[in-house]
């Protein structure tokens, strides 16, 4: 007899299983922090770390995917853990041919393979959530069958339940960054991931979005074979990042795949207000220059999307003139816009430190690397300073809207150093802000959402 289902497609039996799996990872974390908190126990982190992240990285789901978003989420997990849960890969066995055909049949229905001239049994790549499929369209076209592990709702509600306890025990032992908010949209958006005909039309979104951009480029969803757990998309054919730089590019070659990831990022983001939030390196490939072609991406895996208000994006900005000016009050007029409240002089002065980090590179006008002084772990350095920062100062709650933002802006950071990108991102920056009108803004992402058909995003 078939588990009871709830309208999301949660089972009870699911949720429990996956407690069982993971309770034990969860409660690896809290005891050995909690012996060295409370009773003077010295833990080799690292080791468990590693163990933490062996477990992880064998598990189908979201715990994974959240582990990666905190990995860069400043202080959000204790150093040891953040640094080995960084590299985590979607390596889940793939799910059997036997599993494929029924998900497909409920799906599309019975006849479902003669909506396809061909179709792979072998997944051709995993995901998170999910194993992709190549497949032939009876009009020759390639395309990418995105299907959906079995009893994914479940999944997520157990994650987040562990996710909610291990944050919870870090909090209580390090008060400095309170994760509330950032929890809350981590469950918002890891929720709406689950949802493949949302992601058809964040993919139709990007579509429009980046239409004019001539080093991006974006599958297609296909009307008709995609569903809420089903996504068909056209196949675009690239290579992993990592196997091209093993190859040595020429500087040229990776200068201009950075730059287009610059574009996949921000020209969304400055010029509609949507950010794509999960710069992993499998969420985009890369075209090597042809005879015909320059060098460029194709972007890839749109479940984490975030949709701005425009006021936003006008403390964005803001919060960039006020470093530049070396202007105080226009920084805390950025940060209420932001979300931020209760800050003092301290403790902006603290998160300056952060936000110079990050916008250094777009206030240099010159051709330069994404960061100087030759030191790989200045980053996180400068992580520790504004975490000690804020711990003397009485902590801090960021917005859940700083979630995505920041992650971007690190994994964007984090892929032009693995690129030993020297573009003048001063220059790029300004060619995107410049004559930005928050009227304008709004006026175009409300268009842009109606024609790609988007649902309301969770606020």
């Amino acid at each position: 007899m078939a588990e009871p289902r709830d309208e999301e497609g949660r089972t009870l039996f699911g949720e429990i299983r996956r407690m069982a799996r993971t309770s034990g990872a969860v409660g690896g974390i809290a005891a050995r922090m909690a012996g060295e908190r409370y009773l003077g126990f010295r833990t080799d982190k690292a080791a468990h770390a590693n163990d933490l992240k062996a477990l992880l990285g064998g598990l189908k789901g979201p715990l994974m995917k959240v582990a990666q978003f905190l990995s860069t989420v400043p202080n959000a997990l204790p150093p040891e853990y953040a640094q080995e849960l960084a590299g985590l890969q979607a390596n889940a066995p793939p799910m059997g041919w036997a599993f494929v055909r029924r998900r497909m049949a409920s799906e599309l229905g019975a006849g479902w393979q003669s909506r396809f001239t061909s179709f792979s049994q072998e997944a051709a790549a995993a995901a998170s959530l999910g194993q992709v499929h190549r497949a032939t369209l009876p009009d020759g076209r390639l395309v990418a069958c995105k299907l959906q592990y079995p009893d994914m709702p479940s999944v997520v509600e157990a994650d987040l339940r562990q996710l909610k306890i291990a944050m919870g025990i870090f909090a209580r032992m390090d008060d400095a960054i309170q994760h509330d908010d950032v929890y809350v949209e981590l469950c918002d958006r890891l929720r709406e991931e689950l949802d493949y005909a949302r992601e058809a039309s964040h993919m139709r979104l990007y579509n429009r979005m980046l239409a004019d951009v001539p080093d991006v480029r974006t599958p297609q969803p296909i009307e008709g074979l995609c569903t809420r757990r089903l996504l068909t998309m056209t196949w675009l054919d690239g290579r992993p990042i990592m196997d091209r730089l093993a190859e040595d590019p020429p500087l040229e070659e990776r200068n201009a795949y950075a730059r287009a990831l610059f574009h996949a990022w921000y020209t969304p983001f400055y010029r509609y207000g949507v950010i794509h939030g999960d710069p992993h390196l499998g969420n985009y490939q890369v075209r090597q220059p042809t005879e015909g072609e320059p060098a460029g991406i194709n972007l890839l895996d749109y479940g984490a999307i975030r949709v701005f208000p425009p006021q936003f994006l006008r403390g964005v900005i803001m919060l960039y003139e006020a470093i530049r000016d070396s202007d105080d009050e226009k920084a805390a007029e950025a940060y209420r816009i932001w979300g931020f409240t209760d800050l003092s002089k301290e403790k902006m002065a603290v998160l300056g430190l952060w936000a110079k980090f990050l916008h250094e590179p777009l206030l240099d006008d010159r051709v330069r690397p994404i960061q100087t002084g030759g030191d790989p772990d200045f980053g996180r350095k400068v992580a520790a300073e504004v975490h000690a920062g804020l711990k003397r100062t009485g902590g801090v709650k960021p917005p859940r809207e700083f979630v995505l933002v920041d992650r971007g802006a690190v994994g964007l950071g984090s892929a032009f150093m693995r690129l030993g990108a020297e573009l003048n991102w001063h220059r790029m920056f300004q060619e995107l802000i410049a004559g930005f009108n928050e009227q304008e803004l709004a006026a175009r992402q409300a268009e842009a959402l109606r024609e790609a058909a988007v649902p309301p995003t969770a606020a």
